[in-house]
């Protein structure tokens, strides 16, 4: 795709995963952005949105029509409410453009399983079988195929990959797995509520969405595929008094190792599976031993951060997990995703440092 520019148009612009899709991409050599989709602020320009932007992107905010979109571009970024993008894909647009999804509409393969935690009709399960579901580091192959990729969730995303190496080696017992999830206030968008007003968030911390938080099915389907079996866990999410970042706690009990006389896997042989799965993954960092993740250490980046403790005295493992709810966690894995389905580099655009402070 070297020889000529990836003409990209993003629906949903202005939200907090769409603002940091246009920051992503401004600095993506391959690809322009051809279309600043956003229902709220029609013939508003760009910058007037996000002044971060001013002089840097004079672009006008369009509607989100997919149709008259396909037509322009090579890559739409649908970064919307769930069951928009459903409602707007057919057959004579996925024969035109890619579509990179970060809503969860096409993340849930059972129809039936989207419909009831997620509350509302599915508009177009016939691409629910064909969509990718688009977690880089696990799907690699199926992604640079897709039509249609189903961007996961910032919660999932970091959920999935923290246990997934001990999940498909069954190193876990998967239905012991109970995953503790703290998140920025970013993650819950940018519309107006109530619950999120500076005074309600700030300086405090609560749990939500327990035992029924709708990506739950989500992380139960993809490791459920690891575990080569159907999984049931706990995943009981938290709002943390800060902009971005997503750090996770999973607990679960270890299976004794048969050829080591039923004793407990030791942190050299754990660590040499996490080495396995991740040791050529470059957003993925296995921490040294005693270091746990920090949503700090991986801000602003493309970085999942992961590291574990093995719990002797209770036979459970404790896995730990970070990374960016915007970037690895939205817009970065988005990304990712298009440069897999366009044969780039794929960090492309990605090579960010981490900011500190």
């Amino acid at each position: 795709m070297g020889k000529s520019m990836i003409r990209a148009g993003i629906i949903g612009a202005t939200g907090y995963a769409g603002g940091e899709l246009v920051r992503l991409l401004m600095g993506h050599r391959d690809v322009e952005i051809k279309w600043y989709g956003s229902r709220s602020y029609i013939d508003k320009k760009y910058y007037e949105v996000y002044q971060n932007f001013f002089q840097i992107v004079d672009d006008v905010c369009m509607d989100d029509n997919m149709e008259e979109l396909a037509e322009q571009v090579d890559v739409i970024f649908t970064a919307t409410p769930q069951g928009l993008c459903a409602s707007l894909v057919s057959d004579e647009i996925l024969s035109k453009v890619k579509i990179v999804d970060l809503s969860a509409d096409f993340r849930i393969k059972d129809v039936s399983v989207y419909e009831k935690w997620y509350g509302i009709e599915h508009k177009s399960p016939q691409y629910l079988q064909e969509a990718v579901y688009g977690l880089c580091e696990i799907n690699r192959e199926g992604i640079k195929k897709a039509r249609l990729t189903a961007n996961p969730g910032c919660y999932t995303t970091c959920s999935i990959l923290t246990a997934y190496p001990l999940v498909k080696e069954g190193l876990i017992d998967a239905d012991t797995l109970i995953i503790d999830a703290k998140s920025g206030t970013s993650g819950a968008g940018r519309g107006a509520k109530t619950a999120n007003l500076y005074c309600e968030v700030n300086e405090n911390i609560k749990a939500y969405g327990v035992a029924g938080h709708r990506h739950t099915p989500e992380i139960e389907e993809q490791l459920g595929y690891a575990a080569g079996r159907p999984l049931t866990l706990n995943f009981t999410p938290h709002l943390v008094p800060m902009n971005r970042g997503i750090l996770v706690t999973e607990y679960a009990s270890l299976r004794p190792c048969a050829d080591a006389g039923a004793k407990l896997p030791e942190y050299e042989q754990i660590k040499a599976v996490y080495d396995q799965y991740y040791g050529k993954e470059k957003f993925i960092r296995v921490l040294d031993q005693g270091v746990c993740p920090e949503t700090k250490w991986v801000e602003g980046s493309n970085y999942v951060d992961i590291n574990f403790v093995i719990d002797h005295r209770t036979g459970r493992i404790i896995m730990m997990g970070a990374l960016d709810n915007l970037v690895k966690g939205a817009a970065g894995q988005a990304v990712q995703n298009m440069n897999l389905m366009f044969g780039l580099p794929e960090s492309e655009g990605l090579d960010l440092v981490p900011m500190f402070p």
